[in-house]
């Protein structure tokens, strides 16, 4: 029995949720996001609750009954309130900026490294040493703030590199030189 899939979705004020076959439409006062969904979970909206049922109890089914119920309960807070994920740059010289649309970084390599704007979020650049990224898909915020932070991750040694606000980075001796 999924724990996660038979919790029922609370939604806010402003928020709707439908679906047409196996997609699923959640529109609210940030946007709209769509998913397609497995066919044999289906869900029920009664007045601001959506709770969800599986077809079948094979492994598979079951499986989609708590992933889905999740998936669109994190299209539920995108729309109303948003996803953020802020970033640190660690290490002498390290620093971020923003030309445009463009989000440029000089993290030690011979060559800045940029990023393009990705349609649906929101890239800025507070002080040199922090980016924060924003948007309405919990999905796009991770993927975009992953693929950043991949260009230098923070190394075990002198902990110098891009990490998440809050993240520790575990620090190792290194050499001792005798």
């Amino acid at each position: 029995m999924s724990r996660i899939g038979n919790k029922v979705v609370t939604l806010p004020a402003g928020v709707e949720v439908s679906r047409q076959g196996d997609v699923v439409t959640v529109k609210g006062p940030k946007g709209e996001l769509s998913r397609t969904v497995a066919s044999e979970i289906t869900f029920s909206v009664d007045g601001a609750e959506v709770s969800f049922s599986r077809s079948s109890d094979d492994g598979r089914t079951k499986a989609l009954h708590g992933t889905t119920r999740a998936n669109v309960a994190n299209m539920v807070e995108g729309v109303s309130n948003g996803f953020k994920k802020t970033l640190k740059l660690v290490g002498v010289g390290y620093r971020a900026a923003k030309q445009g649309d463009k989000l440029v970084l000089t993290v030690g390599y011979s060559h800045p490294v940029e990023f393009e704007a990705r349609e649906g979020l929101t890239v800025e650049v507070p002080d040199s040493v922090t980016i924060t990224v924003e948007g309405i898909s919990k999905q796009l915020v991770g993927d975009l703030a992953a693929e950043i932070r991949a260009v230098r991750a923070p190394e075990p040694y002198k902990g110098k590199g891009i990490r998440y606000e809050g993240e520790v980075v575990a620090r190792k001796e290194g050499k001792t030189g005798k």
